[in-house]
């Protein structure tokens, strides 16, 4: 027979075990019912197997125990290829990603940086265990394939850009077969070297060598472009010069032809007179300069006489003298000629 005090302490510590589970399961049914949502995320609803997105940000409600959501982060992330990013934000060399040979036989450490996003929450939560490990798989399976038909020196060098986006595509293709839900936003090259501190001191040198031949070239198409401009000028310009006096000795001899017909016309007219004019013309330009050197028999002395006042006063008085006896000249030439052809008309009589 139970005792009255001990069967109301039992029924009191059944009440209390009664309570505590019920506020157990009121406070987990409160907290499962309910679920918030960030600007950066999306949620994954699950409710007996079949699964639903929620993009909207903000507090929504859930069937407890049996509604099942997942939160998935929609902003970009990304992983690196051929290197481990530690958390003092220092790069440590993985060569069994990074170590890669190239078309002409060569090996190289080729570091990648691949940027995703998700594109569908529900298939990168069912669609696969774990997504970005196959991303990364399919990632470094393109990357192999492409440095493989690349040379080394695009590999290090001119081809990155090339080889980037070559890259990207054949991942997206592989990504779209795949169906994951993540989506490939960018991978680029980070580092691309040798394998060993010779080579790569070869490569730097190469690299220092192509660096001075372009600099040579664009000091070179400098110093082209600001001498072409002034040669082109100077020729220009002797051109010019070269016309001007072409014409001036074009002009110069019409005039003199002009100047030589007029003076023939007037030499047909009168011929003595023409000569006589053209001799004294002719002595006008060369007596001013002539000088007159006496040299005495019993000296040694020279006397120089200047000749320009005297040479200019003479051949002034010469013209005048000359012009004149030269008119009379003419008169008595044209009587004497009008005589003989009258005598010639009365024998012919």
């Amino acid at each position: 027979m139970i005792d009255p005090k001990q069967e109301k302490t039992l029924r009191i510590v059944k009440k209390a075990v009664v309570g505590v589970i019920a506020a157990v399961v009121v406070a987990v049914v409160a907290f499962d019912s309910t679920y918030t949502i960030t600007e950066q995320e999306e949620a994954v609803i699950t409710t007996f197997g079949s699964p639903a997105s929620q993009r909207e940000p903000g507090l929504h409600f859930k069937i407890p125990l049996i509604q099942k959501v997942e939160k998935v982060n929609t902003t970009i992330q990304g992983f690196p290829i051929g290197y481990n990013q530690n958390s003092s934000d220092e790069k440590e060399l993985a060569e069994n990603e990074s170590l890669m040979i190239t078309s002409d036989y060569n090996f190289v450490n080729v570091d990648f940086f691949v940027e995703y996003k998700v594109s569908d929450p529900v298939k990168a939560v069912y669609a696969s265990e774990d997504p970005e490990l196959i991303l990364k798989n399919v990632a470094q399976s393109c990357i192999r394939n492409v440095i493989g038909s690349y040379d080394v020196d695009s590999v290090l060098t001119t081809g990155k850009v090339e080889i980037q986006n070559t890259i990207k595509d054949a991942i997206t293709k592989q990504l779209e077969n795949q169906d994951i839900g993540l989506q490939l936003v960018n991978i680029s090259i980070q580092d691309s070297q040798p394998p060993t501190t010779e080579v790569m001191e070869a490569f730097k040198a190469v690299e220092t060598a192509k660096q001075g031949k372009e600099t040579a070239l664009n000091n070179a198409n400098k110093y082209r472009n600001e001498k072409l401009p002034e040669a082109e000028a100077e020729a220009d310009k002797i051109l010019q010069e070269a016309e001007s006096k072409k014409q001036a000795r074009i002009n110069e001899a019409n005039s003199e032809v002009a100047r030589f017909n007029a003076m023939y016309e007037q030499y047909l007219k009168n011929p003595e007179i023409t000569k006589q004019r053209m001799f004294y013309e002719t002595m006008e330009d060369v007596l001013p300069d002539l000088k007159v050197v006496i040299n005495g028999s019993d000296t040694n002395i020279n006397t120089i006489l200047p000749l320009e006042n005297m040479g200019t006063q003479s051949s002034t008085q010469s013209i005048i003298s000359d012009g004149q006896n030269a008119s009379g000249s003419q008169s008595g030439t044209q009587e004497m000629e009008n005589n003989e052809d009258e005598t010639a008309q009365d024998e012919s009589k």
